[in-house]
């Protein structure tokens, strides 16, 4: 799949999503003026939760591009009789607009919102979804149901993967001598891509299937709304479903540091911190200084995480590899809640 950076640098990428709009309030609800058309500079700024400078500076670097895509500036009469039919009150003698295309376009340039990152990732992962779909002529009323998604390629795929290619694997270890080890090795590359494209499939099923069970707003939004119990509960669940055994969430008063612990797939002992912060907080050196000792010294873990819903200073990034603690950062989570492994666990 393409990687979400790539829409930064590929105009031609952009241009050939600009309609998906819908996608701007799948991951966080977009407020729109009166008229029901646009937003205003501060009202994208606050939905990226960015500066205004940084909206700014992005329209005078793509201005071009986003006046293709409707952004338009009001003056004079134009101004006037915009404010009449929309109701706003502006003492302002310019007023910058932007329909929905032009909001998705800034998403898909402005590279230092959390919240942009969402759209972009989610507008590639809806593309990468209808062009896999198999190509069906037939005309038919009947409603999509589960079982239709199981005719996707990487199904398919998986499918041969599993049920063909690793017992073949298996039928020439068995009978071979001198390239036994060269099968093995084979034999496991295969199976962690089939394990991948499983992964990958469930994934694209949360995103396209009924949303009862998890807010339209995105993962990242649904963890924040969360309290810190239920949050340490969901890793937890990130955990279990990894593969990791005797997961204990022991979090509160009295948890010496540590809020989870448990065992690796493979028999290590791991310790997890979790840390559910608003988005704009940041994890310090202090707080992985505090976490290595109960890790460490208290816990002698094999496998530490420390996981937060917000970004870690350099210091603390540093800090933390320096001694072997893994650094969960709100990125990192949000594709681990989506279905991406934590590699320190495999």
């Amino acid at each position: 799949m393409i990687n979400e950076s790539v829409l930064l640098e590929s105009k031609s990428l952009r241009d050939s999503v600009l309609q998906r709009t819908d996608v701007l309030d799948r991951v966080k609800a977009l407020s729109l003026l009166p008229d029901g058309m646009h937003v205003t500079t501060a009202m994208v700024a606050a939905y990226f939760e960015v500066g205004l400078k940084a909206i700014e500076s992005l329209v005078i670097d793509h201005r071009d591009e986003l006046v293709a895509s409707g952004y338009r500036v009001l003056t004079g009469t134009e101004l006037t009789s915009f404010k009449e039919v929309s109701g706003i009150q502006s003492r302002s003698r310019s007023l910058a607009l932007y329909p929905r295309r032009a909001v998705l376009n800034v998403a898909m340039l402005l590279r230092d919102s959390e919240v942009a990152r969402q759209v972009r990732v989610y507008l590639l992962d809806m593309e990468y979804l209808a062009r896999t779909q198999p190509v069906d002529n037939s005309v038919s009323t009947d409603p999509v149901t589960p079982d239709d998604l199981d005719t996707r390629i990487d199904q398919r795929i998986t499918h041969i993967l599993g049920k063909t290619v690793v017992p073949m694997f298996n039928a020439l270890i068995e009978t071979s001598g001198e390239h036994r080890q060269e099968l093995i090795a084979l034999r496991s590359g295969v199976q962690r891509i089939e394990r991948r494209l499983h992964q990958h499939h469930d994934r694209l099923k949360r995103l396209e299937g009924v949303r009862d069970d998890r807010p339209a707003v995105g993962a990242m939004a649904a963890m924040d709304a969360m309290n810190g119990r239920t949050f340490e509960r969901h890793i937890a669940k990130l955990l279990i479903r990894d593969g990791c055994t005797n997961v204990v969430v022991q979090g509160g008063h009295g948890d010496r540091g540590v809020d989870l612990i448990g065992l690796t797939a493979d028999g290590r002992r791991m310790v997890v911190q979790c840390k559910r912060r608003s988005p704009y907080l940041t994890v310090a050196s202090s707080d992985i200084q505090k976490f290595i000792g109960s890790a460490k010294v208290l816990y002698s873990a094999e496998v530490a995480l420390f996981v937060a819903t917000c970004p870690f200073t350099p210091e603390a990034l540093a800090l933390a590899s320096e001694t072997g603690i893994t650094a969960v950062h709100r990125g990192v989570l949000e594709d681990w809640s989506t279905g991406e492994p934590l590699k320190v666990l495999e």
